[in-house]
């Protein structure tokens, strides 16, 4: 029996088609219904009732197959639509819009067309001749430069349907994404557009989904064009993505309004100083008729706006500067703003976070304009003084004065990728300098590059990051400020709980209060004494190195000098130092050949697939963040340094990385610090000691760079400096020695309250090759001078140059990386629970006669 015509096919989930069923059989719910074309052109020319999608209607079966009779009078109305406007007037047709340009869009147009539509094709200017638009009835263009993101652009998709008068948009080939974003197809329906995508773009004949969506239609007035691809997109999706444009990933600039909801926490923040009466220092013509102006077109009182908010629930002072006014140029109000606002933190003893976002000083200001980078850097160093954190956040565009002063004075400063940063315009500078700048010059990239910002930060990931940056932070501001006050409250934060309040949205920590406590019975003698806390994170980050001292990997000066005596370890050899408790051979062939022990140690210490100093970081710490830079000249890939946790305790880290593999080791220089990454971990030192942190450090490096470029920059210097630093370093050091530790470049890094060594490390005054260089002018003699030189973990131990040798495992750490970072762990946190109950005068005095002896 010949089957009867269909206008509609049933669909399955999985896109198979759907037998025919009697009248009375219901449709699977979750079927959809696909249209021919012949019905489609039907419905849009008729301006029939639309077919309920059989996802809404469990019973589409009155869809699925059209009666003899509906038939016929479907076949009437497209004969009078025919008659109506006439074959040779293809406009008076409904429209349908084809995305498509492949090579079967041709077809597509053709199919479009023999159902009765006015087929529609589109293009852009640089592909007008292509062969497929000779198939259309009409064309609309979408842009000037082809692009897949074009075509599936809705903004650009609906202005050629409302160009075109389209009833039915068709979407094929790139423009298919469309058919799942609810704004394009709320905007759609908004307009009576109905949208449709091809179940098989080569065979349109075969059907097409309704594409639909619950959203309701968006005001049709809320575009914005991104200045780099020059698509345009609704707000209200650009702001779910922090302002980021789908097509390129370009940011547009952020108004202080979406920075609030994209950073801090929901309805946290409470502006401060609002209104601050505005000054004319100059007056110059027009000044003040300019500033109304800019109110009346932004809403915004000035350049700025302050106040307090909440980043997971950590209270945060916040200012954000707005490029829209006045380009965010430094008057004497947003000086006036932004002192107020760092003044109030010192007071309540707040952080501070300022976002900005300027073209530097406001020239119809003159001179008090220029005094507002004084001011404002005035209120910053009490800030600091007062041992409180501020951080910088450098968004497009910040210049002129606002960089020359606070912009660039933060504890750690962030930007935004490909945030336009720098003093002198480029005009200027190319001008002066009679030469065309390089590409990405004055960039985020540039000055992360130049060591002039900690790093760079994707607005996706700002958030968090302020909000690790700020807890770790303030899990040491209780020590910077001495006693306690009895009522005194304090949060207790780690990186676990901050991720929890990310995550959740939350405010949730465990408190501190603090009180008056006495002993049952009074004190003693009776007589009163001041009340002094201990240290919060003594309380409880010490706590596990109470309930187990010793590290299970570190082997004293004693029971090494036993073991050693009586043959049980020999790390030059390859015997481990522990394996419960007997010692284990590491290599028969190494073991075989025990002429040159120390040689044997050296080779290991240098073994390409040993662990790097990245990979201890990885194991150890929580919630690591590089920061990069001396601020100065440059960033040195061979420093690694950062902010993380250990164990619950805030630390800062500074390693030297000589990287995984080829490539790597060449861009961090085989791990030989340049003067910059001295520098660097000098920085980190100096702000380690500003908030409280101890100081955790790694050390693997054959020593520091040999250059001329070095010695200009003063590598020696630079070594001085770290050393001299560390010798008064008023929080606790701990050093680990995990690879190579070579002469003064090694020293800078280890000059600690704790040093140990991997039981496979070594320590030397100068690599084997250059001792055997200087005293025998041979390099082929180094395996007879590491001999000579000690350079074993286990003679270091000996000699009291290390505390501890920490066992690798049951192999060398490139053979078992886990079993040798947790021996290292385990070490650290127990070092810094043991440092951390020391008073600091203490401290300082045991590190020098722990120096002083040798």
């Amino acid at each position: 029996m010949r089957q009867r015509k269909q206008n509609y096919i049933t669909l399955s989930c999985d896109g198979e088609v759907v037998p025919q069923r009697g009248a009375a059989a219901p449709a699977p719910e979750s079927a959809d219904v696909a249209y021919r074309l012949s019905r489609m052109v039907e419905e849009a020319a008729a301006a029939l009732p639309l077919a309920p999608n059989a996802l809404e209607a469990a019973d589409a079966s009155e869809y699925t197959a059209v009666a003899p009779g509906e038939a016929q009078a479907s076949s009437r109305v497209r004969a009078a639509v025919d008659a109506q406007v006439g074959t040779s007037v293809p406009a008076a047709k409904p429209v349908a819009l084809v995305m498509a340009r492949s090579k079967a869009a041709k077809r597509l147009l053709q199919a479009v067309a023999d159902a009765g539509f006015c087929a529609c094709a589109v293009y852009t200017q640089d592909r007008r001749g292509e062969g497929y638009l000779k198939a259309a009835q009409r064309a609309v263009c979408l842009g000037e430069r082809y692009s897949d993101a074009l075509f599936c652009n809705g903004h650009a998709v609906l202005q050629a349907a409302d160009e075109c008068g389209a009833a039915v948009v068709l979407l094929s080939d790139e423009a298919l994404p469309l058919a799942e974003v609810d704004s394009f197809l709320a905007r759609a329906a908004a307009r009576g557009v109905r949208v449709f995508r091809a179940m098989n773009p080569d065979a349109p004949a075969l059907g097409w989904i309704l594409c639909s969506t619950d959203k309701p239609p968006l005001d049709d007035g809320t575009w914005r064009t991104c200045p780099r691809c020059g698509l345009s997109f609704d707000e209200a999706s650009l702001a779910s993505g922090h302002c980021t444009c789908p097509s390129c990933g370009g940011y547009f600039r952020m108004s202080s309004a979406e920075r609030i909801d994209d950073t801090l926490d929901a309805d946290s923040f409470e502006e401060w100083n609002r209104s601050v009466p505005e000054t004319d220092p100059l007056g110059f013509p027009g000044y003040g008729g300019k500033l109304a102006a800019q109110r009346a077109k932004t809403g915004l009182e000035e350049a700025v706006r302050t106040g307090e908010g909440r980043i997971a629930g950590l209270r945060v002072a916040v200012g954000i500067m707005e490029s829209q006014f006045f380009m965010g140029s430094m008057g004497s109000v947003v000086g006036e703003k932004l002192c107020r606002l760092v003044e109030r933190a010192t007071d309540e003893r707040l952080p501070v976070v300022i976002f900005t976002a300027s073209g530097g000083a406001r020239m119809q200001e003159g001179l008090v304009s220029l005094m507002q980078m004084a001011k404002v850097s005035c209120a910053l160093a009490r800030h600091a003084e007062a041992g409180l954190p501020y951080l910088s956040v450098l968004t497009d565009p910040t210049t002129g004065g606002v960089t020359a002063s606070f912009a660039m004075q933060g504890d750690v400063i962030l930007a935004e990728p490909g945030a336009l940063i720098g003093f002198a315009g480029q005009r200027v500078i190319r001008d002066t300098i009679k030469q065309e700048l390089p590409e990405g010059f004055q960039t985020a990239e540039f000055a992360l590059e130049h060591g002039l910002i900690d790093a760079i930060v994707e607005r996706s990931e700002m958030r968090a990051t302020l909000a690790h940056l700020l807890a770790i932070h303030l899990a040491t501001a209780r020590s910077n400020r001495g006693a306690h006050e009895p009522g005194d409250r304090a949060i207790l934060v780690d990186f676990q709980t901050v991720r929890d309040n990310l995550e959740h949205g939350t405010d949730t920590y465990n408190t501190v209060t603090y009180g008056l406590l006495e002993p049952e019975g009074g004190l003693a003698f009776g007589e009163s004494s001041p009340w002094r806390p201990r240290r919060a994170h003594q309380l409880l980050g010490g706590l596990a190195g109470r309930l187990e001292r010793k590290a299970p990997g570190a082997v004293s000066p004693k029971r090494l000098g036993k073991v050693l005596a009586r043959g049980g370890f020999d790390a030059e050899g390859g015997a481990s130092l522990e394996v419960n408790g007997v010692s284990a051979d590491i290599s028969a062939a190494a073991a075989a050949d025990s002429g040159n022990r120390a040689w044997q140690s050296v080779q290991l210490a240098r073994n390409v697939h040993r662990p790097t100093a990245r990979t201890y970081i990885d194991a150890l710490v929580d919630g690591f963040i590089e920061l990069h830079g001396d601020r100065s000249f440059g960033d040195d890939a061979a420093v690694v340094a950062g902010v993380g946790w250990i164990g619950g305790r805030a630390v800062t880290v500074i390693a030297q990385e000589k990287g995984a593999d080829l490539k790597e080791r060449i861009r961090r220089n085989f791990g030989c610090p340049q003067p910059e990454g001295y520098r660097k971990s000098l920085r980190l030192m100096r702000q380690a000691e500003k908030f409280g942190r101890p100081v955790v450090c790694l050390v693997d490096t054959q020593g520091a760079f040999c250059g001329m470029e070095a010695e200009e920059r003063g590598q020696g210097n630079a070594i001085a400096d770290n050393l001299l630093a560390l010798a008064g370093l008023r929080v606790p050091v701990v050093s680990v020695l995990v690879g190579e530790g070579g002469s003064g470049g090694a020293l800078a890094l280890a000059l600690a309250d704790r040093v140990a060594m991997q039981e496979h490390a070594v320590y030397s005054v100068l690599s084997p090759e250059g001792f055997a260089s200087i005293l025998w002018k041979d390099r082929t003699r180094a395996p007879e001078a590491a001999a000579v030189m000690k350079m074993s973990a286990a003679e270091a131990c000996q000699m009291g140059i290390v505390d501890a040798v920490l066992s690798e495992g049951p192999a060398p750490a490139h053979e078992n990386p886990e079993a040798a970072a947790e021996q290292v762990r385990a070490y650290v946190s127990t070092a810094l629970a043991e440092l951390a109950e020391q008073p600091t005068d203490a401290l300082l005095q045991a590190r020098y006669e722990r120096f002083a002896k040798f």
